[in-house]
């Protein structure tokens, strides 16, 4: 799931190099004076890449891309993939920017910059959010079967009447302890899966 998630990142990127190359070779910031007198096209802050040529700053994307750093590190990860995210989105305005080649190329921005947004987002979601689901399902497994030890052990001291009240409720836990474990089974699958496509 993963791996088809950021193979479909590199295709756009690829996508996005090729745009910025016709750009480029358009030669449409040559008569800009403004521009031509400015030693980047974007603030450093977003790259490090100094150039007047679009296809220099994907470049940058593609190194980044290629350099993530591994999904087990998901603070890092996120944040490296949110850098991309703002990267892509910096060149897609510029490209928005230039109305007669938006207008001659006609290419829709706004959706590209969604599809962009949710390729990145997959990716995160998927390298982490099933197992922080299986860890959920765990905690809540763990305090389940705690509750029906502590039941047993009231049910030793207790009435008749208590003792109904008890039994009930451990039934009612055994029941939400099985939805529990069908649950974690289920996740478990899911990761096997995913995992199997990442390493195809």
């Amino acid at each position: 799931m993963m791996n088809t998630a950021l193979q479909r990142l590199h295709n756009q990127i690829e996508h996005l190099a090729i745009q910025a190359q016709q750009f480029d070779n358009a030669k449409w910031f040559a008569k800009n004076r403004y521009i031509q007198s400015q030693p980047s096209l974007f603030d450093r802050t977003v790259f490090t890449t100094k150039s007047l040529q679009l296809i220099d700053y994907v470049n940058e994307i593609k190194s980044v891309v290629e350099h993530l750093p591994p999904a087990e590190k998901r603070h890092v990860y996120a944040f490296a993939l949110r850098k991309v995210t703002t990267q892509i989105e910096a060149i897609l305005k510029v490209l928005k920017s230039t109305s007669v080649w938006a207008k001659e190329n006609k290419i829709s921005y706004p959706k590209k910059k969604k599809v962009y947004r949710s390729a990145v987002k997959k990716i995160v979601q998927s390298s982490h959010d099933l197992y922080q689901e299986l860890s959920q399902n765990h905690e809540f497994e763990r305090r389940l079967v705690e509750m029906i030890e502590l039941r047993k052990v009231q049910l030793n001291n207790a009435t008749s009447a208590q003792s109904s009240a008890l039994n009930q409720e451990i039934l009612t836990l055994h029941g939400r302890l099985g939805r529990c474990r069908k649950a974690i089974s289920a996740t478990e699958e899911k990761i096997q899966f995913a995992e199997k496509q990442q390493n195809r």
